[in-house]
């Protein structure tokens, strides 16, 4: 990810906390740009943002936004690389900690989900709302990406309902309806709510289950 001083752009992989557990959620670290488009475009829209609007919000000039970003669909497409790679790599750390048993596997992928989304939900509402504003190749990118996330909890879903711990007749239609629902978790949640959070997780993860698994 770039920084002012720097003209080369590279998309941040990590977490952007850097926290080694995926639970933990810290501060975003966006470089002013990318801060002040994330903000824009939740706030506005990709589309009723313009270049001055980013440089008035970051404190730069317009021409110092295009040293480091050649256009407008260029810091969309990096803002939503750092967004996706940061739930890929959380949803990674998840599998890796939860144990081979596809029951584990399930619980420890859909929390993950729900805390991305509880956490990053700006974040992660501007990724869902401005697919449509990439550019073709930028999007067909991006929704690898995406897919890419969204198999990990496909496949998890087939190796229960091939060992019989899961039953639903269409695996991948419920993984996209569990993801759906982890989804609209960012539009609503707010860290002052009434709900403690692992009371909010327990009843997500109760209806996640009750997708997929054989009723009693």
């Amino acid at each position: 990810m770039s920084r002012p001083g720097s003209t080369t752009r590279e998309v941040q992989t990590e977490p952007m906390n850097a926290e080694n557990d995926w639970r933990e959620y810290g501060e975003l670290d966006f470089s002013r740009i990318l801060d002040a488009a994330l903000h824009a475009f939740y706030e506005h829209g990709y589309h009723g943002t313009t270049t001055r609007d980013l440089a008035r919000r970051s404190g730069l000039s317009v021409p110092g936004v295009y040293h480091y970003y050649p256009s407008k669909q260029d810091i969309l497409f990096d803002l939503m690389n750092v967004i996706i790679d940061e739930l890929l790599e959380r949803s990674r750390q998840a599998l890796a900690s939860a144990g081979t048993g596809p029951r584990a596997q399930f619980d420890a992928l859909v929390e993950s989900l729900l805390r991305f989304h509880m956490y990053r939900r700006t974040g992660a509402t501007v990724s869902t709302a401005e697919l449509r504003s990439l550019e073709p190749a930028n999007r067909e990118r991006y929704v690898a990406k995406r897919d890419e996330q969204q198999r990990m909890l496909d496949q998890v879903i087939l190796d229960g309902v091939r060992e019989g711990i899961f039953s639903t007749p269409y695996p991948k239609d419920a993984s996209r309806a569990i993801a759906s629902l982890c989804v609209g978790v960012a539009s609503w949640y707010r860290p002052d709510g009434s709900l403690p959070v692992e009371a909010l997780l327990e009843r997500y993860l109760s209806i996640a289950r009750s997708i997929v698994e054989r009723a009693p």
